[in-house]
């Protein structure tokens, strides 16, 4: 029989990663939108509008502050998360971006991107993962990019990362699950955020990417929030080690 209402989250508790900027807030807001309680993992104190926002839905959110460049306040902060809350959504979205040309790039610099964007990915996935693979259920989300897929220009760490991020999206799935836990990845393009800043700022570069996307415009967090509700409730149960663009149409040009 189908699911009254596939798209629900009601019940379910989220952890988002940077949940309080850029394209965490879009995706907190949608998965509260859809019933679920989040606890955002970030170096920054909520902004009152979020609050405001879960408050008025009748939901939660809930800070555990964590500097993701730190594995040992990670392996403590979700050890101490864990023993007193059950997390049936983890989304892997903070995420550090810096850029060099790949001649230039200092290796400190590198290893800091990658020690972010992929180690602790992985490290979160292991920790949050091993008590969903108990349960028989979970859904975790890493947010990949489109150089997951083509290498950019000046971001050789970054793209390195993302790959490797879509790797990883499609090794946990191949052991997961069949033991009931959902691993997949979104793709954004283009997105109007303050990580792209410096692109938004060069009127050249700027200008080269929005005449490439065929929706016309460059994304949001909201365009993200909503492929999160999808790929964390039950309408896709059946979708395993997808890295899904949400891209304008930039990857079919």
């Amino acid at each position: 029989m189908p699911v009254e209402n596939p798209f629900s989250l009601h019940g379910r508790t989220a952890v988002v990663t940077g949940g309080g900027r850029g394209l965490g807030v879009g995706i907190t807001e949608s998965l509260l939108a859809a019933g679920a309680d989040v606890v955002v993992l970030a170096r920054r104190p909520l902004d009152e509008t979020l609050t405001a926002y879960a408050h008025g839905l009748g939901r939660s959110v809930s800070l555990v502050e964590l500097d993701l460049a730190d594995p040992a306040a990670i392996a403590t902060r979700v050890t101490e998360l864990l023993t007193s809350t059950r997390v049936d959504i983890l989304v892997n979205n903070a995420g550090l971006q810096i850029r060099h040309p790949a001649a230039e790039f200092p290796l400190h610099e590198f290893d800091a991107v990658l020690n972010v964007n992929l180690r602790a990915v992985f490290d979160l996935c292991q920790r949050f993962g091993a008590p969903m693979l108990e349960r028989g259920h979970g859904k975790i989300i890493n947010i990949a990019s489109l150089t997951t897929y083509q290498g950019g220009l000046n971001v050789p760490a970054y793209a390195a990362a993302k790959g490797a991020v879509g790797q990883i999206t499609k090794s946990l799935c191949n052991e997961w699950s069949a033991r009931g836990v959902n691993v997949n990845a979104i793709a954004p393009g283009y997105m109007d955020t303050d990580l792209n800043e410096a692109l938004i700022a060069d009127p050249v570069r700027s200008e080269q990417i929005s005449v490439r996307i065929p929706a016309g415009r460059w994304g949001t967090p909201a365009d993200i929030g909503g492929a999160a509700v999808f790929l964390a409730s039950a309408a896709a149960d059946y979708v395993h080690g997808v890295t899904l663009p949400v891209d304008g149409g930039w990857l079919s040009r």
